[in-house]
């Protein structure tokens, strides 16, 4: 059977402490992240790729006003499972100062804080400053380089003392 006939395209797995965010969300945004893990294990919907340091997971929004965060990531399945691969979900919580991807960051045993691909180029040394030669030195005065004309000296504006 596929996807579409009522069989699951993937299986379901959470990190304990995804369950534990689940549980202690307001019941509307649980209600909503179990009616879109529904419409992502069924392949209906999926959420957008995450970069930088969390390459390969996904985020869904999951209320209108965008507040809170479902990551997960595809994973193969346990042998032992009817699907080759499932969605595991690594968080469910508010989005507020970046608070879902500092943790996700933690649960995944990231020793820092997770970037972005944009804060990875933002951080990042551009080509230009990566080889550094010596520092030029300024040159003598354009009016010592022989056959430039010399400035005119005019005795009238020669001031005395």
């Amino acid at each position: 059977m596929t996807a579409g006939q009522g069989q699951p395209a993937f299986g379901l797995s959470f990190d304990p402490r995804a369950l534990t965010d689940l549980l202690q969300a307001p019941s509307d945004i649980r209600d909503l992240t179990l009616a879109y893990l529904q419409e992502v294990v069924n392949a209906r919907r999926f959420g957008l790729r995450l970069d930088g340091d969390l390459e390969g997971y996904r985020k869904l929004f999951v209320d209108s006003r965008k507040d809170w965060r479902v990551v997960y990531g595809v994973r193969p399945a346990p042998a032992e499972s009817a699907h080759p691969k499932e969605i595991h979900v690594v968080a469910v919580r508010p989005r507020a100062g970046n608070d879902v991807y500092d943790e996700v960051g933690r649960r995944l045993g990231m020793a820092r804080r997770p970037l972005s691909a944009r804060t990875h180029a933002a951080r990042s040394r551009p080509p230009q400053l990566t080889t550094r030669g010596p520092a030029p030195q300024p040159g003598p005065p354009p009016t010592a380089l022989p056959g430039l004309p010399r400035p005119a000296h005019n005795p009238a504006h020669h001031h005395t003392r």
